[in-house]
């Protein structure tokens, strides 16, 4: 792909490939519109509102529905998060610490996002399956594996939603006035300035935490087994000091990762953008894959590095009011995850590629073969 001039063939989609131009598109939501769709592909109007969440709003409804979810994290709820990762991670590794082989990416890597979330919004395990069924349909629908048998990907993704949306009317109903320690009874039971989440918001709020805190975070986490195995150097150098070096891996694990390839926008106005001219409604889309392999930014960029810094990427979304709100989460999941990985299973690695997700708007990992010698569960 050229790296400063346009590709003229095509229906008019731009695509923003380097890391100063996502920059600037991100920090101008003005001109940079996410309430038009934040795919390529344009969907139905009432397929849009129906699964109208926060990334694909522009300010005020953006604004206010992201300061009354961010109300909802409290001090005792953040030390709840803290807490549920570290003890969600350790039994991960003993339900799977005997077994010698496993699908690292649905044994290990989606099993930590999927619990969170679901304890996160006080959703009962007996409904924890169809939370990961319907995810794997919302964004993996154009892979095969979770094509429906008619083929009609559109009622797939409806269907999943309204699946998502009855879990979420079910439980938020039974956290009105009770004073639970989940993020539905914060939300539900939550005030501010005479302002609420209705139920529709509630609905469109959990079906964006579970595809994207659940799909990115579980890629995020298969990529990197991937990376530490093809890079014993820098799995050594994590090794040998975990705690020092876990906060530049773990940037480095999501730059190369890039569980979201792109998100779209659309042109408000006549604008220029890396010296192209950009006409009032033309799509604009920001590849977050491209620019974390960006050489301007990066230095040796498709090398794994986990000292790597200055790491600037835009794994977690580009800078303004769009950047991922839990992205802190994320990183608190890899984090925990992989110590408890270095330490209870030390010799794992991935035993085979990774089967990809075919899909463009995510950077995913369906399945990844993993071994390592096996080990008694922790008596606890």
């Amino acid at each position: 792909m050229p790296s400063e001039s346009p590709i003229p063939q095509g229906a008019g989609t731009w695509i923003l490939s380097r890391h100063a131009e996502i920059l600037e598109a991100s920090r101008n939501p003005e001109i940079f519109s996410s309430a038009q769709g934040i795919t390529i592909l344009d969907s139905p109007p009432e397929f849009n509102e129906y699964f109208q969440s926060m990334i694909a709003m522009d300010d005020p409804r953006h604004a206010r529905l992201r300061r009354i979810v961010s109300a909802g994290f409290t001090p005792r709820m953040l030390q709840k998060l803290e807490d549920s990762v570290q003890q969600v991670a350790a039994d991960i590794v003993d339900n799977v610490c005997e077994q010698g082989e496993i699908d690292f990416v649905v044994d290990v890597a989606a099993a930590l996002p999927l619990k969170i979330v679901c304890d996160l919004m006080g959703v009962p395990e007996s409904h924890y399956q169809e939370v990961f069924d319907c995810s794997n349909v919302i964004l993996g629908a154009g892979d095969p594996e979770y094509l429906p048998a008619d083929g009609d990907i559109l009622s797939a993704i409806f269907n999943a939603g309204l699946i998502l949306q009855g879990i979420m009317e079910e439980v938020a109903e039974s956290k009105q006035g009770m004073n639970s320690d989940d993020l539905t009874t914060a939300l539900v039971n939550a005030e501010l300035e005479d302002d609420k989440l209705t139920s529709a918001d509630l609905a469109s709020f959990f079906i964006l935490l579970v595809v994207a805190g659940n799909e990115t975070t579980r890629n995020a986490i298969g990529w990197g087994l991937k990376y530490l195995t093809d890079n014993p150097d820098q799995r050594q150098i994590w090794v040998n000091d975990f705690e020092k070096v876990a906060p530049t891996a773990v940037e480095e694990i999501v730059r190369l990762a890039s569980p979201v390839t792109y998100m779209r926008r659309t042109a408000t106005t006549d604008t220029i953008l890396g010296g192209q001219e950009i006409k009032e409604g033309d799509k604009v889309c920001m590849f977050y894959l491209s620019a974390n392999r960006d050489e301007d930014i990066f230095e040796d960029p498709y090398r794994f590095d986990v000292l790597r810094q200055p790491n600037n990427h835009v794994g977690f979304g580009g800078p303004g009011p769009h950047f991922c709100l839990g992205a802190h989460l994320a990183r608190r999941e890899i984090t925990v995850m992989f110590r408890e990985l270095f330490h209870r299973l030390p010799d794992i690695q991935a035993s085979g590629e990774p089967d990809v997700l075919a899909a463009s708007f995510i950077h995913g990992v369906k399945h990844l073969p993993a071994t390592f010698s096996p080990v008694a569960k922790n008596n606890r």
